[in-house]
């Protein structure tokens, strides 16, 4: 075996000028040089807590700390101005402040057809009292009275509330709406109130008693009634009579309980007032617009969608509109067409629905036969689920409009544009085109609500090219169905058939 020689100058040894050759002379340099051999090590020391503290107290730290702390807040100043004045400065939409029926949703209740809703021996009139917490729970800000006075008899013997109760009934009724906090109009289109002698007499014949008809409004204004709905063709729609009610209202008026004049709008533009050259929008608070024309049938989808385009098409005029159905439509369209009146500029009227009643009867005879039975309750049931599928539409739409400013005094734009239908048919024969989708954008600052509205029976998706200025991006508000919910995109939405749908619009990516 082998043995390594550490001491020869071989294979391992470390030889070099002034180094030792002899045993043990190629290791005899030293790994680490000593101490004593070199120049003095200084090792690096921490500064102890007094050394620390003598040295910021100096003079040269603290104005260092001075200025840096002066520094800071100059910038935090800097950027509170600058951010205050990119808020003043820029543009920013106007707030008018709305009157009170400006900011109402009206409910045109006939308190006939809702008695008759009541059950024998149920209160009658008591018990429509007792509903009027509810329809206020709904949103719902003022009752327009239909049906109160009988259009028919004399004026001189025109007895008030002789069609549904009594005068202490009807002071009941109103006493009650104004403790439930919601305003009253009465309904007295197609009433003679000019045509009377002065006579004397109870106060169940106040309505038509007097020639000027100043003795009935101030009975009903001293009853709580907030004003009072006359149609366009009425003898008191005219610049001297109204100018005679709005000298009466004064009377019991305040800036918070201003007393007014509704006119129901009865052909497609608002008649000039009887006995002037000019229309004064300051005698009409409010004009009852319908959407759709009357008619004693039901009107087809293609005619329902003609009849909306054209309201979404005319100019505003200067008077505060209200927007009510008016003619007849098919059930499928009842939610549509209640999306559109709560989404349109202006305050929505809308006519009494047994849906949104408190306690809605559903009367339907049972056949003893299984099947008949089984058929029924069907029935029943689907009632029922439209009952409430349309009660909650109607709250959110209502809550909708009290919090989105956008829909109470935002802008309107019509949105033209084309539609695919994703339905195909085989058949040869040449059909008429399915009512386009309408479309039209509430916007206010930077809010923007896209109502869209797909009449007809088919299911249609939006075309890529509409609108390509707007966001693509969106969250569902409301839907006819009211099963849409949370995030959407306009390039992959359908809409299905007879459905209306309400979107806040955002910018991609900026909604969480």
């Amino acid at each position: 075996m082998m043995t390594l020689n550490a001491g020869d100058t071989g294979y391992g040894s470390v030889a070099g000028p002034g180094l030792s050759s002899s045993v043990g002379g190629s290791e005899s340099a030293p790994l680490l040089i000593p101490e004593d051999e070199t120049e003095p090590f200084q090792q690096w020391q921490p500064l102890s807590k007094e050394e620390l503290e003598l040295a910021a107290g100096g003079p040269g730290w603290k104005k260092v700390r001075f200025y840096l702390v002066l520094l800071f807040w100059l910038a935090w100043l800097a950027m509170l101005a600058i951010s205050i004045a990119i808020v003043t400065m820029s543009p920013r939409p106007v707030v008018t402040p709305l009157k009170w029926w400006q900011k109402s949703l009206f409910y045109q209740l006939e308190p006939e057809l809702s008695l008759e809703k009541q059950a024998e021996g149920s209160g009658g009139i008591n018990a429509l009292c007792e509903e009027l917490p509810y329809l206020r729970s709904l949103g719902i800000g003022a009752l327009i009275l239909e049906g109160l006075f009988d259009k028919k008899a004399n004026p001189t013997n025109n007895a008030t509330g002789e069609k549904i109760g009594t005068l202490p009934q009807i002071q009941r009724l109103l006493a009650e709406s104004n403790k439930a906090g919601l305003k009253v109009l009465l309904n007295v289109c197609e009433v003679d109130l000019l045509g009377a002698e002065d006579v004397a007499g109870s106060a169940s014949k106040t309505l038509g008693v007097s020639a000027t008809a100043h003795h009935a409004l101030r009975f009903w204004l001293e009853q709580g009634a907030a004003g009072f709905a006359i149609c366009d063709t009425d003898a008191a729609y005219s610049e001297k009579t109204l100018l005679e009610w709005k000298g009466v209202f004064k009377e019991f008026s305040t800036d918070e309980e201003e007393r007014i004049v509704l006119v129901k709008q009865t052909s497609d533009v608002l008649p000039l007032l009887k006995n002037s050259s000019q229309s004064n929008v300051t005698l009409v608070d409010v004009v009852l617009k319908s959407i759709l024309p009357t008619s004693q049938h039901l009107l087809s989808a293609k005619e329902v969608a003609a009849a909306i385009e054209t309201k979404l098409q005319m100019k505003e005029d200067e008077s505060w509109p209200s927007w009510t159905v008016g003619g007849k439509a098919s059930r499928d369209l009842k939610n549509l067409l209640l999306i559109l009146m709560m989404t349109l500029p202006g305050s929505p009227a809308v006519p009494y629905d047994e849906d949104i009643d408190q306690t809605p009867s559903v009367s339907l005879k049972v056949s003893s036969s299984h099947g008949d039975t089984n058929k029924s309750l069907d029935v029943i049931t689907d009632k029922e689920n439209n009952r409430r599928s349309t009660l909650a539409l109607f709250t959110s739409l209502s809550h909708s409009r009290a919090r989105e400013e956008a829909l109470q005094f935002g802008s309107f734009t019509f949105l033209p544009f084309n539609s695919s239908s994703s339905s195909s048919s085989n058949s040869t024969l040449p059909s008429p085109p399915p009512p386009p989708i309408l479309a039209f954008l509430r916007s206010w600052g930077c809010v923007h609500l896209l109502i869209l509205l797909n009449v007809g029976p088919e299911p249609h998706t939006l075309d890529p090219a509409w609108a390509q200025s707007l966001p693509k991006a969106g969250v569902f508000v409301c839907s006819t169905g009211m099963d849409r919910l949370g995030a959407t995109s306009l390039e992959e939405l359908e809409l299905r058939p007879h459905e209306a749908i309400v979107i806040k619009l955002f910018e991609a990516g900026s909604y969480s």
